[in-house]
């Protein structure tokens, strides 16, 4: 008995979650909104407390509620951000690049535009140590890369576009795998990144985007 119970709670915590998740696509509850407590979804569902604890947790974790403790839940959002994950990890390169220039080149005008004292500083800090992995292992690289375009994105000072930018990183992650896996790299491909930060330091929208399009367009 013991060994099957797992496989009965699973299947229970599925049920509710997909219950959950039909409620938040039907517009049942708004993002922002207080959540019925467990004892009423307990009611409504026809679940155990438990049970209705377990599917919580999990859409927790996937980022679509909230819970705070002694207070309750919230809806934060109606889009399941794992479900968006797996979408994106379908596309190809190309679909990828296109993305990237709708989101990261418009981004980095803005950046250009918006950019603060402070965040110059945050963006020489992170070409520096992205800089000094350039010609060294690629994953290490990759890392580094990533902290320095989000930080531009992020210059832009519009959350929208940080966050769907988090969401896409990881496809350009493998963008950057396949379009930067050559030894010797071309040391003119990493200088590209130096003239966007001069670019985004002056304030000149249309070279940085110019520039941004560059370092995309990289075969």
């Amino acid at each position: 008995m013991s060994e099957t119970s797992p496989l009965v709670k699973r299947s229970l915590v599925d049920q509710a979650l997909e219950q959950l998740r039909q409620r938040i696509n039907q517009g049942v509850w708004t993002v922002g909104q207080r959540l019925p407590t467990e004892p009423e979804l307990s009611a409504e569902l026809g679940i155990s407390r438990n049970t209705v604890r377990e599917a919580m947790r999990v859409l927790a974790f996937s980022g679509l509620i909230e819970i705070r403790q002694g207070d309750g839940s919230y809806l934060r959002a109606v889009v399941d951000p794992l479900d968006t994950l797996k979408a994106l990890s379908r596309c190809s390169l190309e679909q990828a690049r296109e993305t990237r220039h709708i989101l990261e080149v418009e981004a980095i005008g803005l950046a250009a535009m918006r950019r603060t004292d402070e965040d110059l500083v945050a963006l020489r800090e992170a070409l520096g140590v992205s800089g000094s992995h350039y010609h060294g292992d690629l994953d290490t690289y990759i890392a580094c890369d990533l902290v320095f375009h989000r930080r531009l994105v992020d210059a832009a000072h519009n959350p929208t576009l940080s966050e769907l930018y988090r969401y896409f990183s990881s496809i350009v992650g493998a963008h950057l795998r396949q379009t930067l896996n050559i030894v010797p790299r071309r040391q003119e491909v990493f200088d590209l990144h130096i003239e966007l930060l001069d670019a985004v330091e002056q304030r000149d929208p249309e070279r940085a985007k110019s520039l941004s399009r560059q370092l995309i367009n990289e075969p």
